[in-house]
Parts: structure tokens; C-alpha cells; sequence
């Protein structure tokens, strides 16, 4: 078999990036560079042939190590070229094991916790011989009826601008090169978060200086941390779809922020540039998404038959193809695929181990937040109960708590919350399971019968329930949130027979609990925990650990609040308690002006059932003593914040601290507060400590009006609590260093 083109450079003397990727494109044709920018299906009926012939850059959606050997090996070994392939798959919170949905890793507020995590989805699917995934999604997500909520992380941009670097940081490892590290994605820039009525792929419609202020900067950040890749949205962003906007792509990915990787289209989403009214036919959308700076086409293959005829006409130069090329070349020699492409199926770590499923177990414990426990009926504890009643669709179901995106779990592995609950307590209470409901969405109230007959002999009823994981995710949007099915009936049912009730909720998305709370003693949410849900769950319930997880995104009372969310402004008329009038208490009649005047609804509260940042423990925290280090500290310089947290409950735990400020006043109107800190604390019972934040006044800079970012000077408000709603508050100023 003659020599290759790559099998010539790595035989050569060892080559620097540019050098290796320069003689490389030197040496390839038109056809070769616009098959390198092309990504097939798994399923191509000649995938095997396209690749021989250099027209594939890379294929998503395949998992069987021993059919990406072979890919490879065509590759590499039998086109002309012998470019290697890259390999995609959504690898979104886990391979084999499953870790919680991405909204649940961020109610564990765990920088450290969510890179262990990425890294272990990195090591077992770089096993199987994949090298790129497609996350983080790292798109500002509030409003709780988008589907896709449940692979974001949540609702604010410094929670998930951290939360961001570290999953890059857990697939991408210390060196792009090390055989278990996979190159990440940063997905979907920008502004898919903010789709229309919360429908997927619906327009999104976001003025620039709130585009820059709260949908950017988790991009920015990953982009700064090195992330790999970028994916463009689906979505059109004020008129134009991202796909070819070019203002967004290039003005502000490539020249702003000097971002030199690889972008990729969503999928099929060029030839979608038609269906959005953009673009006439496929090869106008060509022409403008490769304008835009896409660099690689999933899936589709309007690249590869119009590319040739746009360059042609002149319409898109040789030069602006290399340049494309190149970044995929570039990482293609990152991920050191061009000195060994292949996986050593003899060489692979065993994915179901002890170690991971403990991560698993930790990451679903410390993500469940404890929403209410009345009279502490949590814990519970096994010799002081002689029976229960576990009830729901949801309490024995591996597959269910497993969530969105999961193609490559090992589903057999998942421990469901009956089965745990049984093996924790074994003959020491007398366990009664009754489904209650065939399915979570399910309106068959046959199984109330048997629910509530259990119910009426146990000392407390443990209710699981919630969404199924097809009910969230891509395009499984909602228009109401609540409990699906006739599930809030049979809680209800339940409630009628006076037997305590904690209730697990597993859901891909914020609920609307505010009908439900008042009939429950306890309620635990859980997201969809993963593999090891079950486990850890029941280790909560019976105090072996504590809840410590905070919410990432506000809870509404009920849909018609939605968008509601934490870091909202102030408005010229704020609503207040004082100020707030009820729908009931209107006179009839009324003159028009007897009403609060305020920025409120009239049939429900401005305030949401649960804000942002709240979770209970089973032990108590107490906040004292907020202070600062100077009361005005100059531009270019840090503040010190700090406060006394105290644990003045009987339980060591961990307690979310968290960090918000306000600038009083600024050139463009600011949110009324912004997570600018958290950190987690462990106290022992009785303990105390001074929990300190340091704040460089760049930290403080927003865009202005001129769309410049810029710390202005004035007085800032500091809040030092457990969720966004605290008022523990002080307060210091921003001077000029010449003042």
C-alpha cells in the first residue's frame, strides 16, 4: 500500500501545528478540503466509500469501537490523504454511567464536582473511540417550558460560566492529546435559551446590550478557557439565523474575542436557512453560512454539492476554504489523532467501576434540593418507623431517572429508588410499593385504589414522581409545567389519609408546585439523578446525607410568571408587599387608580415560589456580620466581602454560600441583583466561620450604551445568604484611582 500524504509528514521531521497543517493543505484538493468540512451520519449508505474518497472530515453517531476502528483505518490507511476522522457524539451528562442532567449538576454548585464528571463521560466514551461531544450547553435558560432546559445550566451567567469551564475542562483534560481526553463544544452560541413561548427552535429576538450582558458571557468564558469548539444555534437571532449571521460568528466569535477553533453547524441547520426564509435555495445557504464562518456541516451535505459552483462563480475564494480547513486540521492535530487515530480495545478502563458510581452517587446526592420539610419529618430514620408506602410511577424506574440524551447508558445498571429504599432499611421496616399510575403522564386512576390502601397502614408514604425523561429535552417543550397526568390527584389521594407524605420529584425542568405544597409534609427534587439516583436518594431520605443543592434557576408559582427569574430590573415602579394588590380584594367598581400601580400580576404574587439559590437542610444556618474591608475601593482594585455563616443545628453539613451585588446606578439600568460568588462550606455542628469574597472591580463591568464593556464608578449594594432573596446587605462604593 503506497505512503499517504499524513504517513509522509509524520515520517518527516517532527512538525510544529502550523507547519504540519500548512504542508497538509498544500498538498489537498478542493474536493478533499470541503470533504473535510463535512460530517456524515453514521447511517450513510456510503460512508465507507466517501471516506476512502477524502470526502469525510468526520462522522457523528457512531459507538462501536470496532466500527470506528475500521473508519479509521479507511481513513487513515486507504484515502489518498490518510486524514484522520473525528468522531462526535452527544455525550451530555455521562457515557455508560449517568451523572444528572445538566440542570441537576448545577444545583450542586460544584465546580470541582461537575469537571470529575465531564471527565469520566471523556474517559469512557474516548474508550469507545470518540474525541469530540457536544457540550457544554451553556445557553442562559429561563423559561422552564423549553425542553432544553434540562441540558443547560440554568438561569445565570456567572453559575454557568463557571460551570462551563469546568465540563470543558473535564472532557478537554490538561492536554487535548491524552488518550482519554475529548474535545468539547460549546453549544448553542448564542441566545437559543431565549426561544419564543419556550419552543424549541422557535426565533429568538434579544437586544444586544442584554445579548452581551447575560446570553455572551458564558461563551466568552469557555472561549477563554480554551473550549475547542463552537456550534452555531438553530434559532434566528433578531431576524437573522445564526447559522449565517456573520455579526455574531465573525464581528464578535473570531474578531472580539480572537477565537481561532472550530465552529460546526447545528444539525442539518444550513439547509434550514431555506426553510427559515433566509435563503432561497441550499446553495444560497451555503453561501451564507460559509460567509457566517461555519466550518463544518453536520449531517447534511448542501456544503459539499454547492461549495464547488459558489467557488466557481467567485462567490466564495480558495483562501476563506483554507482557513476553515485549517481550524479543523488544527485540532484534528490537537487531539493527536494524526500519530495514532485508533482505540486499543484491550486497553480500556472498566466503565461501570466502583469509583465512577460513587461520583455518580455524590453528584445525584449533592444536586437534589430539599424544597420543604415540615415539623423535619426528614430524615427519616428506620428504627423509629415500622412501615411505608412507596407510591408513584416514577419510584421503580431505572430507565425514567436516567433523563434526556442518555443513547449509551447502561440502563440494567440503574438503581431505581424502590430497590434502594429495600436494600437500605431490609427487615427492619415493612415496605409496600403500589405504581399508583402506569406512567408519569398517565390519566388512569384505577391505581389510586391500591395507592391509597397501602397509604392508610404505613407510618409515612414516600411518593416518587414527576416527568418521564421524554418529557424534556430537544423539542419536548411544555406549555404547562405542572405535575403531567393526574399525578397531583393521586397526591391528593394519598393526602386524604392522613399519612405523612415526602415527596421525590424526578423532572427535566422547574415544576409548578404551588397547588401540591400545601398537601405534602416534605419535598425533595431531584431532577433526573442518573444511574445512581435510587441510592442516593435514600441515603437523603434517612439522614446518611445531608441535602446541600441549590436551585440554579427560579421556581414560578405558576406559568402565567413566565420569564421569572432572579437577576430581573428594578423597573420605575417595583412591586412590593406594601404595594401589592390581590385580585380578590378589588372593590367592584374600584376607580382605576385605587390599584398598587405596580409592576405585578393581580391573580398571583410577584414573587416566585422558590428563588433562585434556595434549598434547605436538615440542619440550620445562620448568617451574620456582613462587612467590608473599605468602604470605597478605587478602579482596578479588589473589595473584600465577608460574612458569618454559622451552623446552629445539631448536623454537620455543607451550606451554599453565596455572593450577589447590585450597582445602584448605571448608564444602562441594572438587574436589581447578580451572583457575582459562591462557595461551599462544610461546618460541623456549632461551628462558625468567616466566609470570604474578594471582588476586582472588573468583575463589576457591564456593557454600556456604546455596547463597550466597563466598570463605571458609584455605590454597589453586597448581599452575603443561602439563596438570591437574602437581605443581609452592605454597602460600598467605586472611585476613580485619581479620587
Amino acid at each position: 500500500m503506497p505512503v499517504n500524504i499524513c504517513q509522509q509528514l509524520n515520517n518527516a521531521n517532527d512538525l510544529d501545528k502550523a507547519s504540519y497543517v500548512s504542508s497538509l493543505l498544500s498538498q489537498m484538493t478542493l474536493k478533499e478540503k470541503i470533504g473535510q468540512m463535512s460530517q456524515f451520519n453514521n447511517d450513510d449508505d456510503n460512508l465507507e466509500r466517501s471516506i476512502k474518497m477524502g470526502n469525510v472530515g468526520s462522522v457523528i453517531n457512531e459507538v462501536n469501537i470496532d466500527t470506528i476502528n475500521k473508519l479509521q483505518s479507511i481513513a487513515t490507511q486507504e484515502s489518498r490523504l490518510g486524514i484522520p476522522l473525528l468522531i462526535g457524539r452527544d455525550v451530555i451528562h455521562g457515557f455508560n454511567v449517568i451523572f444528572p442532567i445538566p440542570l441537576g449538576q448545577a444545583a450542586a454548585w460544584s465546580t470541582e464536582l461537575v469537571e470529575t464528571c465531564a471527565k469520566i463521560a471523556a474517559i469512557e466514551s474516548s474508550n469507545n473511540g470518540i474525541n469530540w461531544t457536544f457540550a457544554p450547553m451553556i445557553d442562559i435558560s429561563r423559561d422552564p417550558r423549553w425542553g432544553r432546559i434540562a441540558e443547560s445550566l440554568g438561569e445565570d451567567p456567572y453559575l454557568c460560566s463557571a460551570l462551563g469551564v469546568a465540563m470543558v475542562k473535564g472532557f478537554q483534560g490538561k492536554n487535548l492529546s491524552d488518550n482519554t481526553s475529548i474535545a468539547a463544544c460549546a453549544k448553542h452560541f448564542a441566545g437559543y435559551g431565549a426561544s419564543e413561548s419556550g419552543r424549541d427552535y422557535n426565533t429568538t429576538n434579544i437586544p444586544e446590550n442584554e445579548l452581551r450582558n447575560v446570553y455572551l458571557p458564558p461563551f466568552k468564558a469557555v472561549a477563554d478557557a480554551g473550549v475547542s469548539t463552537f456550534m452555531a444555534s438553530f434559532s434566528d437571532l433578531n431576524g437573522v439565523p445564526v447559522t449565517g449571521n456573520s455579526w455574531l460568528l465573525n464581528d464578535i466569535l473570531r474578531d472580539e474575542w480572537s477565537y481561532n477553533g472550530l465552529v460546526v453547524s447545528d444539525w442539518e441547520s444550513i439547509p434550514q436557512l431555506v426553510t427559515h426564509g433566509f435563503c432561497e435555495d441550499e446553495k444560497f445557504a451555503a453561501f451564507e453560512a460559509c460567509h457566517a464562518g461555519i466550518d463544518m456541516e453536520m449531517a447534511s451535505k448542501t456544503y459539499a454539492v454547492n461549495l464547488p459552483l459558489l467557488i466557481q462563480e467567485s462567490k466564495i475564494s480558495i483562501k476563506q476554504i483554507d482557513t476553515m480547513v485549517s481550524r479543523l486540521l488544527a485540532l484534528k492535530f490537537d487531539l493527536g489523532l494524526f500519530k495514532n487515530s485508533f482505540t486499543d480495545p484491550n486497553n480500556r478502563e472498566e466503565h461501570l467501576n466502583n469509583a465512577h458510581l460513587s461520583i455518580a452517587k455524590e453528584a445525584a446526592s449533592k444536586s437534589c434540593v430539599l424544597l420543604k420539610n415540615n415539623n423535619q419529618i426528614l430524615p427519616l430514620c428506620k428504627t423509629k418507623i415500622s412501615s411505608m408506602a412507596v407510591i408513584g410511577p416514577l419510584a421503580d424506574d431505572g430507565y425514567e431517572q436516567l433523563g434526556t440524551w442518555v443513547f449509551d447508558a447502561n440502563i440494567d445498571s440503574s438503581i431505581a429508588c424502590l430497590q434502594a429504599i429495600k436494600n437500605y432499611v431490609g427487615d427492619l421496616v415493612d415496605v409496600n410499593y403500589a405504581k399508583g399510575l402506569n406512567t408519569s403522564r398517565s390519566n388512569n386512576q384505577e391505581g389510586f385504589k391500591e395507592a391509597t390502601k397501602i397509604a392508610l397502614t404505613a407510618d409515612v408514604a414516600v411518593m416518587i414522581v414527576g416527568e418521564e425523561a421524554i418529557l424534556s429535552g430537544e423539542a419536548h417543550c411544555r406549555s404547562s409545567i405542572n405535575l403531567p397526568g393526574c399525578q397531583e390527584q393521586l397526591i391528593d389521594a394519598i393526602y386524604k389519609t392522613g399519612t405523612p407524605i415526602v415527596l421525590v420529584i424526578m423532572a427535566g425542568r422547574p415544576i409548578t408546585l404551588e397547588k401540591v405544597l400545601p398537601n405534602v409534609d416534605a419535598v425533595l427534587f431531584a431532577w433526573h439523578p442518573g444511574t445512581m439516583g435510587g441510592p442516593a436518594i435514600t441515603e437523603l431520605l434517612f439522614g446518611e446525607a445531608c441535602p446541600s443543592g441549590k436551585l440554579p434557576v427560579t421556581f414560578p408559582r405558576n406559568v402565567g410568571q413566565i420569564p421569572l427569574y432572579y437577576g430581573q430590573k428594578n423597573t420605575g415602579r417595583p412591586a412590593s408587599d406594601a404595594t401589592f394588590v390581590d385580585i380578590n380584594s378589588i372593590e367592584v367598581r374600584a376607580p382605576q387608580t385605587s390599584l398598587g400601580m405596580t409592576s405585578t400580576h393581580l391573580d398571583t404574587h410577584f414573587s416566585p415560589l422558590f428563588p433562585f439559590g434556595f434549598g434547605l437542610s436538615y440542619t440550620q444556618f445562620e448568617y451574620t456580620n456582613i462587612n467590608v474591608n473599605m468602604h470605597s475601593v478605587s478602579m482596578g482594585e479588589s473589595v473584600e466581602i465577608s460574612a458569618t455563616l454559622c451552623n446552629i443545628g445539631k448536623i454537620d453539613a455543607e451550606e451554599i454560600v453565596q455572593l450577589y451585588i447590585r450597582d445602584l446606578v448605571g448608564s444602562v439600568t441594572r438587574p436589581v441583583k447578580e451572583l457575582k460568588g459562591f462557595q461551599r462550606i462544610y461546618l460541623s455542628a456549632g461551628q462558625s466561620k468567616n466566609v470570604v469574597f474578594n471582588v476586582h472591580t472588573d468583575e463589576l463591568a457591564f456593557y454600556n450604551r456604546q455596547m463597550k464593556l466597563n466598570t463605571e464608578p458609584g455605590l454597589f449594594n453586597a448581599w452575603i445568604g443561602s439563596n438570591s432573596a437574602t437581605e443581609l446587605k452592605v454597602g460600598f462604593g467605586v472611585i476613580l484611582a485619581s479620587e
